[in-house]
Order: C-alpha cells, then structure tokens, then sequence
C-alpha cells in the first residue's frame, strides 16, 4: 500500500471548533502529491457553525456562532456528536465532488443498516424524516476538508433554537433513539472503516 492509497485515520478527542478549522486548511494547503489522506475523528464543545453565504443572527442561548467555508447552512456541534473531518485529495483518486458526497452519505446509511436515508436536494441522511447526520465539505484543487457530523448520544435541543441546515422546524434524531448503544467512539471506529472501505473503491 502506497502513501496515495493509504488513508490514515485520527481520534482527536474534544477539540475546540476554530482551532481545528485552522489545522483543516493548514492541512490542505501545505499537502503535496503524495500526502497520506487523513480521516479525524472528534467531537467539538457546543458551537453553532454558518456555511458559506449563510446567514443567522446568533440565538439567545449563549452558545457561540462561528462562520465556516464549507457548504450548507447553519448546524450545531456539540459533545455526544461524532464529527468525521474528511482530508481527502478527490482530484488524486478521481472522485468527483456529488460522488463524494454521496459515498459519505452511503457511509452513514450503512452504518444505520440500511435505516437512513436521503432526501433530494438536502444533502444528509434521515431517519423517518429527521436529520441524523449533517454534511458540509470545502474543495480548494482538488482537495476536500470539513466531512460530516452524526448524531450519537447528545443532547439534541439546541438544534431547537435554528433552523438545522437552513430549513425550518426540521426535527433532528440521533442513533441512541433507533437502538445503536454503542459509544460515540465505538461509532466512530464503525464509520471510518465504511469511509475508508468506500473511498479506497471509488
């Protein structure tokens, strides 16, 4: 296995939001032709964060509002959340971005055994209309960072005071309430091997 076809998979644990942004596009700034892809997996302290061109006066409940440069509208991180950074060079491997995006869907789903599904025009997976996991990517040449969040085992009402990724009153889940127990690192582990299995065959 060559550095290209490798992708190395990192548990980062409670990271700060803004921090790690930076370190996504330092990452993918300074990589080179043959930089290993990297998978990061973690969770944030709670913080709302604004895609690009997005716009939302910040809620009432003292929870910081951040802007992003990736895609989509407004979601919510916080602890309980798995967060998936996905440092993958598309151009490399030659995935383009809507296959992207829907092998990280696809992902999700398998993970849910089949439970989840998409909804057309709204990027994510649903589980009986409500959103499960959220996705916001950025490519700069070819190269992606951002990734996806998954609902595990959180507490889910300040999605409440927003409308999660732009729509109003859309009803939110995680997989604690459709009988996964498993801790959010266990899922983690689950979900990067899907990932990465998936990327690999592109």
């Amino acid at each position: 296995m060559t550095l290209v076809d490798s992708i190395i998979v990192k548990r980062l644990d409670t990271v700060e939001y803004l921090p790690t942004l930076a370190a996504m596009r330092e990452f993918t700034s300074q990589r080179g032709e043959d930089t290993a892809d990297e998978l990061w997996l973690l969770e944030h302290p709670p913080v709302y964060t604004l895609g690009q061109g997005a716009e939302h006066r910040p809620p009432a409940n003292g929870i910081p509002l951040v802007k992003a440069d990736r895609g989509g509208d407004i979601t919510y991180h916080g602890p309980g959340q798995l967060v998936v950074y996905t440092l993958i060079d598309l151009a490399r491997r030659g995935i383009k971005v809507k296959q992207f995006v829907t092998l990280l869907e696809q992902a999700v789903i398998d993970l849910l055994d089949g439970r989840g599904e998409r909804r057309p025009g709204a990027p994510g997976v649903y589980v009986d209309g409500a959103k499960i996991a959220a996705l916001g990517i950025r490519v700069r040449q070819g190269r992606a960072y951002h990734g996806l969040s998954l609902n595990v085992d959180m507490d889910l009402s300040p999605f409440s005071a927003i409308d999660p990724c732009g729509y109003p009153g859309l009803a939110v889940t995680q997989t604690r309430y459709i009988g996964i127990n498993e801790d959010l690192w266990r899922v983690g582990e689950r979900l990067a091997a899907l990932l990465v299995e998936k990327i690999e065959h592109a």
